[in-house]
């Protein structure tokens, strides 16, 4: 949990450093299988999406040598999905945000404060 703990924090904070917005972390540990942590963060605009998502990935590889497994989404997409295996990290714009609600969808999950890593 250490090294996952590390890298939450620098995704997180890598979130902050552009400005990512409602940023929430959840622990599925006990409820799925293919991931252990979902990071979740909205942004005003699509040029503020690619910013965090360029942001977390140079941060992840710099300090964590991780790059994304997968990346989901395009220039025109309102939500991307970085997926660096243990940690799963959801950019939505705010409407896509509230539509897809993710944070309902896996309640079961344990909410983390990213204030708290």
């Amino acid at each position: 949990m250490q090294d996952e703990k590390k890298a939450l924090l620098e995704i997180v904070n890598a979130l902050k450093d552009k400005k990512g917005e409602d940023i929430e972390v959840i622990d599925i540990r006990d409820i799925a299988t293919f991931s252990d942590f979902f990071v979740i963060a909205s942004a005003d605009n699509a040029n503020q999406l690619r910013a965090l998502q360029q942001n977390v990935e140079e941060v992840m590889y710099k300090e964590e040598h991780m790059s994304p497994k997968q990346v989901e989404g395009n220039k025109a997409s309102t939500w991307i999905l970085i997926d660096f295996g243990d940690i799963v990290v959801h950019l939505f714009s705010e409407e896509d945000r509230l539509f897809y609600d993710l944070e309902k969808v896996w309640k079961d999950g344990k909410v983390i404060n990213p204030e708290e890593l």
